[in-house]
């Protein structure tokens, strides 16, 4: 039913928003989106995500009879990537410059390559601006999201980088200089915790505190460097195992990061790095465990802590070439768990994941508003076991890597 009801609302922005533009001349629209057909092959089973085109990681080896169950070639093709928006502008009232976004594809319904797609909302955000100050105010990028690799795979870098996008309210302020200021208050919707009762927005709900962001841009000529601070505090029960008695079990992360990107001609670079205390909230490898358990119910926790980066490079313009870099380090916590099975961990990885590695070339051709790229993707990640000793959220035992080899091609019309 909500899916139809933002289906009826896009199409009927369509017509009505022509006719509103006309009648008093304050609004218009700017419609924008592309048609993206993707083929995509795999030598081996992965994580992914809807359709098999977001993804994440290998999974580890299946071994039975003395064969790897998980080392088995796959291939998909689709076009539900294919993406619809449009940005509302041009409204004034009492001083204040007002604008919306509204956005959707239909990279929704499928599991595998069953369903039929549907329409879904990628962002719906209302922006308010004066001088040098700005309100957000809607579903976005997330602050830590927004600045991306160069590649055209759906994961866009993930998850060597934060990828979510959320309700949020996010305040910028220009300094002067080519400063600014960005203050951000983050709710959880598609992208929650980890947790007891695996990924849910209850936990943030019951927190009674939202996710909170912080952070300090400087945008001069090619150059653009962000640093931020990004704190959760969630309730992972707030009742306990029987469902009769009320627990105060809460933990709070604080993740920096820095990015960095310089554009000189046809020649662009981008970095960012992240190091995260749990941090699946964003799709980065992490989670957090069990410490302790309290006479009353209660229990604490201490949350993994994960290095991610990655570095793109990109050249041309017609025809683009670009290369793209990555690599994940989990750490551990910083304090023993009471068990392994008491770890609550990305649901997009494995717990027992100790680094990543990924190296991406990828070629883009294009003629007007047509592309037509090739990527090559290789994605190596180190698995472990849990030993008697491993009590810091960090395999040590058997460790070997595992790989996968991905093709991925595209053909899109930008309009």
């Amino acid at each position: 039913m909500c899916r139809r009801l933002l289906a009826a609302v896009l199409l009927a922005a369509c017509f009505c928003g022509s006719a509103a533009a006309q009648d008093d001349g304050t609004v218009r629209f700017k419609w924008y989106g592309f048609i993206r057909n993707l083929f995509v092959a795999d030598s081996r089973e992965s994580v992914y995500g809807t359709a098999d085109f977001f993804y994440y990681v290998p999974k580890d080896r299946n071994v039975v009879d003395g064969v790897d169950l998980n080392a088995q070639m796959n291939y998909s093709y689709s076009a539900i990537t294919t993406r619809l928006g449009v940005d509302i502008l041009g409204y004034e009232v009492n001083g204040w410059s007002v604008s919306g976004k509204i956005e959707g594809d239909f990279y929704a319904g499928v599991t595998g390559v069953t369903g039929t797609a549907s329409l879904r909302l990628r962002q719906a955000c209302m922006t308010l601006s004066r001088d040098a100050f700005s309100l957000k105010a809607g579903q976005s990028w997330h602050p830590m999201a927004a600045d991306m690799p160069h590649i055209f795979s759906p994961n866009t870098g993930a998850p060597f980088g934060p990828f979510s996008r959320t309700p949020e309210l996010v305040a910028d302020w220009g300094l002067g200089g080519g400063f600014s200021l960005t203050a951000a208050a983050i709710w959880q919707m598609q992208y929650p915790s980890a947790g007891p009762a695996g990924a849910s927005a209850d936990y943030i709900k019951y927190s009674g505190i939202p996710e909170l962001y912080a952070g300090l841009s400087l945008s001069r000529g090619g150059l653009t460097v962000r640093a931020g601070l990004d704190m959760l505090s969630i309730r992972p029960r707030h009742l306990d195992a029987n469902g009769t008695r009320k627990v105060r079990d809460r933990i709070t992360t604080v993740s920096p990061f820095l990015y960095a990107g310089y554009t000189a001609g046809l020649f662009s670079v981008r970095a960012k790095t992240v190091f995260a205390q749990a941090g699946e909230h964003v799709n980065l490898n992490g989670g957090y465990g069990v410490t302790a358990m309290d006479a009353d119910g209660t229990w604490h926790y201490a949350p993994t802590r994960n290095s991610s980066t990655w570095l793109s490079l990109a050249y041309g313009s017609k025809v683009q070439a670009v290369l793209f870099g990555g690599y994940v380090r989990n750490f551990g916590t910083a304090e023993a768990l009471l068990s392994p099975e008491l770890l609550f961990f990305s649901k997009n990885s494995f717990s027992n994941m100790n680094r990543l590695l990924r190296l991406t070339p990828e070629l883009i051709c294009s003629w007007g508003k047509v592309s037509l790229g090739f990527e090559y993707e290789l994605t190596g990640i180190q698995y472990g076991s849990f030993g008697p000793g491993d009590r810091f959220g960090l395999a040590t035992q058997d460790l070997h890597w595992i790989c996968n080899n991905r093709v991925l091609v595209m053909l899109r019309y930008i309009f």
